[in-house]
């Protein structure tokens, strides 16, 4: 465990410049995309989607959407956005119906959701519901947008990679796997180091200046055979060496994504659904957006149901499925990175692109309230869909971690 000076904690992601622009990629496992913007390629499991009548520029600046229209528009990023829909597992792993939560355990949470801007929670213990309840319209059969929920997942194919010995360590210069970062600041950062987002880079993840990194990072335009990512994160200077500081970054996240693909030919998408959605039996298609260069966003924006956020929280509490190496998930929702003192709340850290929490607790978080909580020594998993009324918000974070505890504290252990 490793403590960390220097914090940097994710308030916001800047999506208005990933709204530009795109070119359509070649479609994985479909027929090959026509030139005009089409609702969906057909056939296959992962296809190339579109909004129908191309890209609305301002209607995709998502931090501009007040509450209303997040309302409306978390459960539908498809129509506002390119990507790759991944079909459901062939099998989908059902999730049967538990003991109900004690009264007023269950009643804690429909408090939590009376509010108004919790769009669903689900609780399993041992695999089986035992809490499942929607708000503001939302439906068991819609998908609700992730944030970054989705570096969880990115880091899970990552470890998939090194099971399958696409990526040989991660000890690995990351340099290795992305060649255009050779002579960058990130030329002798390691591919644990960008997990951990310890890579010494400097970096701006200030959602309040237009001119940060995390808001320019999507306005770079690639040239032809580069790579938006790569093309920007390569002239970040140092500022610290690698290995020695934490600071939170979207873009090493996005780095991820772009390494796991080169390291397994294969899109994100594509790779994702042979080591995600068919071992952890997802019921519904999943959504995952693209930036300009045509590869899924890796630090953010896929959408699932409610049931199957929690289902990925199961695989990852069940260690995997033999799809990541041994001992995978103790490491990656291990304390990496220990800030807890600094920020007055012990422990509390970072593993690979997960949160990780008092108790060996870890979860998945993204901006306005969206999280997978998972509790290893109850064999419980917690799934909560939200609109807060602010991206990040420490009055609503704690609130959460309130419920969190009643939650624990209610559950008990598992059968």
């Amino acid at each position: 465990m490793r403590t960390f000076a220097g914090l940097s904690v994710l308030a916001v992601l800047a999506l208005s410049g990933c709204a530009a622009a795109y070119t359509q990629p070649e479609t994985v496992g479909a027929a090959p995309a026509t030139t005009a913007p089409a609702a969906q390629v057909e056939e296959g499991p992962v296809t190339f989607s579109m909004p129908e009548g191309g890209i609305d520029l301002e209607g995709a600046a998502v931090l501009a959407w007040d509450d209303a229209t997040r309302a409306a528009n978390f459960r539908r990023m498809e129509d506002f956005f390119p990507g790759y829909e991944i079909a459901p597992a062939a099998n989908p792993r059902a999730l049967p119906a538990g003991a109900a939560l004690p009264a007023n355990t269950a009643a804690a949470i429909d408090a939590y959701m009376a509010r108004g801007d919790i769009a669903g929670v689900m609780v399993l213990q041992d695999g089986k519901v035992r809490y499942e309840k929607y708000g503001m319209g939302f439906a068991p059969d819609e998908r609700w947008t992730s944030f970054s929920v989705a570096k969880s997942l990115t880091s899970t194919l990552l470890g998939a990679a090194v099971k399958d010995g696409h990526v040989a360590s991660m000890d690995d210069a990351v340099s290795k796997y992305i060649p255009g970062l050779v002579g960058s600041a990130y030329d002798d950062v390691t591919v644990e180091q960008l997990a951990t987002m310890t890579s010494g880079v400097k970096w701006n993840e200030s959602y309040t200046d237009p001119e940060s990194d995390v808001a320019r990072m999507f306005d770079t335009q690639p040239g032809p055979g580069e790579d938006q990512v790569v093309e920007y994160m390569k002239t970040l200077p140092r500022e610290a060496p690698a290995g020695k500081k934490w600071v939170y970054k979207t873009g090493e996240t996005n780095l991820i994504g772009v390494l796991v693909e080169n390291a397994t030919g294969m899109k994100l998408a594509e790779y994702a659904r042979d080591n995600l959605v068919d071992p952890a039996g997802l019921e519904g298609s999943l959504f995952w957006q693209i930036d300009l260069s045509g590869r899924n966003i890796g630090g953010c924006c896929l959408s699932m149901r409610l049931a199957d956020y929690a289902r990925i929280g199961q695989f990852a509490l069940e260690g995997g499925d033999g799809v990541v190496p041994d001992g995978w998930f103790e490491a990656a929702g291990g304390a990496q990175v220990d800030f807890g003192e600094a920020m007055g709340m012990p422990g509390f850290g970072y593993g690979y692109q997960w949160w990780t929490y008092p108790g060996g607790n870890f979860g998945a978080q993204g901006i306005f309230g969206q999280s997978v909580t998972i509790m290893p020594s109850q064999d419980l998993v917690v799934a909560i869909l939200s609109n807060w009324p602010k991206a990040s918000d420490r009055a609503h974070s704690m609130e959460r971690l309130g419920l969190l505890a009643a939650i624990a504290a209610g559950a008990g252990t598992a059968d």
